[in-house]
């Protein structure tokens, strides 16, 4: 007499159709994909990145360097230097720039044309 107990056919079966369904899901996972991507697909994406690279050997047309003047600058390192640097001129917003400060809108008491 044996302690081990055979397995009925209903286990061995459910056994079976437990393996060949998760053998199946597996092997589902290896196959490629039938359908492409498109020849431009992103295509946006690397100009948006080409646009933010800089260019470190950079070309101007520009043929004068920007006008400065020399002693002005110096004077200014001075003072920074020796402590005395000029202090900008506190400005509220009704003085810049003559603006009204409001939104996009025409200048109170005008028109849009």
């Amino acid at each position: 007499m044996s302690c081990i107990k055979e397995p009925t056919m209903s286990v061995l079966r459910a056994c079976t159709v437990g393996t060949v369904i998760a053998m199946s899901t597996l092997l589902a996972g290896c196959v490629s994909p039938q359908h492409s991507l498109e020849p431009d697909f992103g295509r946006a994406v690397r100009n948006n990145i080409a646009a933010q690279v800089a260019e470190p050997e950079a070309r101007y047309d520009r043929s004068v360097d920007p006008a400065s003047n020399g002693t002005r600058s110096v004077a200014a390192v001075r003072r920074y230097e020796s402590g005395q640097v000029i202090a900008p001129q506190a400005q509220s917003t009704s003085q810049v720039a003559g603006s009204s400060g409001g939104g996009g809108g025409p200048p109170a008491g005008g028109s849009s044309k």
